[in-house]
């Protein structure tokens, strides 16, 4: 091979700082070299991580194999002791072409491979410019890193360190660019994105953040939240929500559960109420908007009667897209060294759980039947409404806004018969 090749697991945080990687790896002179940019959410996502690096190996006997990202930063040993892996680099690390000049040569220790600083002692997020995300006609931004709070089951404030925001200036610089550049649709994204601003002088929130970016960059057509902690939507928030079309009305929740004393074991800071009412105030405000949501499944001390409340939050709030995860103990957090659940019966709730997912997911493409839409052409014949569901668009131009009449729905995603004739003119300028 020659080249940079990256490979991404996790967040779209992740996503975006792999192009940020690519840029500066190039810029470094790198060259025949594959980054793994990995993620620590889960066991099976560290295990994923590890079997695409001797992957990686097999199909490139000669490259250089970096890894990084929070698995990397979390288990750091883990990675320098696999053979195929040349080098280990932090989540700081990685975003710095002084990185990639000063790699190890090959074949040194597992010690000598590790570039994998303290990310604690990381106090600010300084702003990277991208032109560019590479396969994807939506562009992320990212607005913050790190988090604040320690929930119980959650390692990533190991591998991202503590809460800190890009300024508010740079991101309206960074959004500008990229409208520039062709993008139609924005996300912004973070690890804790509702925290945003809380380090900043002033402290603008994300709300405050996402009016000045739509009101400074007004070519934005639509901007979206990649997740939310619900019980830290601020004023201006709730205002664009209710008041600003552009603003896209799906929100991703970050949840966990619907069983409250399994919320107080988890250390989140909302109630299975607050949730129910954040949500019904989001539909009286916005009736179209739909709901994406994390749930942990068979979570330590978990009983068969918290596990039926857990569904039935996800029904109450009618959640579209229910991400599910079953309990996977992370080494260093609170929630593994509570009284653990069989994995067995761990597999079968989150499954069960993912039956409650599957049908309230067909009870909302069944309410789409019949609007007429805008949807965002992707790569691979897909697209996204605004709510964020999936349409069919086979032969519709990537990157384009096209209005659309929904017609129907294939138990996955919705079917569509454009309101414009093929190779009409199409929103997108």
């Amino acid at each position: 091979m020659s080249g940079v090749e990256v490979i991404t697991f996790g967040c779209r945080l992740n996503t975006y700082e792999s192009e940020v990687m690519r840029a500066e790896a190039e810029k470094a002179g790198l060259n025949n070299a594959v980054l793994v940019n990995t993620c620590a959410v889960t066991g099976e996502a560290v295990r994923q991580a590890r079997q695409a690096i001797r992957r990686a190996r097999r199909d490139n006997p000669h490259a250089r194999i970096i890894v990084t990202g929070c698995a990397a930063q979390t288990e750091k040993h883990t990675f320098a002791d696999m053979p195929e892996v040349d080098a280990v680099l932090g989540n700081e690390e990685k975003l710095k072409s002084a990185s990639y000049r000063a790699l190890p040569d090959f074949g040194v220790s597992a010690e000598e491979k590790l570039r994998v600083n303290d990310i604690m002692s990381v106090r600010e997020t300084a702003p990277q410019m991208v032109k560019l995300i590479d396969g994807h006609v939506r562009a992320f931004v990212q607005v913050q890193n790190g988090c604040d709070h320690r929930c119980t089951f959650c390692i990533i404030p190991y591998g991202r360190g503590n809460s800190r925001s890009v300024p508010m200036g740079a991101v309206v610089d960074q959004v500008r660019k990229l409208v520039e550049g062709g993008y139609c649709e924005i996300v912004l994204t973070g690890v804790d994105a509702t925290s945003y601003g809380a380090d900043l002088p002033g402290k603008p929130s994300l709300g405050l953040l996402a009016r000045t970016l739509l009101k400074q960059v007004p070519e934005i057509r639509r901007l979206r939240l990649s997740s939310i902690d619900s019980i830290e939507a601020d004023d201006h928030l709730w205002d664009l929500i209710g008041d600003e079309p552009r603003f896209m009305p799906h929100l991703h929740l970050s949840l966990q559960h619907g069983d409250d004393l399994i919320l107080k074991r988890m250390k989140r800071r909302h109630s299975s109420a607050d949730a129910r009412d954040f949500c019904a105030r989001v539909r009286a405000a916005r009736p179209d908007a739909s709901f994406g949501a994390d749930m942990i499944a068979g979570f330590p001390t978990e009983t068969e009667e918290m596990f039926a409340n857990a569904a039935r939050l996800a029904d109450d709030c009618g959640i579209a897209h229910l991400h599910v995860f079953p309990y996977s103990p992370r080494p260093g957090t609170p929630a593994a060294r509570m009284p653990q659940l069989d994995r067995a019966l761990v597999k079968d709730r989150a499954a069960r759980l993912r039956e409650t997912g599957k049908r309230l997911h067909e009870t909302h493409l069944v309410s789409m039947i019949g609007r007429q839409e805008t949807i965002l052409v992707e790569n691979n014949g897909l697209a996204h409404t605004e709510n964020f569901t999936l349409v069919d668009a086979a032969g519709l131009r990537p990157r384009d806004l096209v209005p659309v009449t929904i017609t129907g729905h294939n138990g996955r995603h919705l079917t569509m018969r454009p309101l414009i004739a093929a190779g009409a003119a199409s929103l997108r300028n």
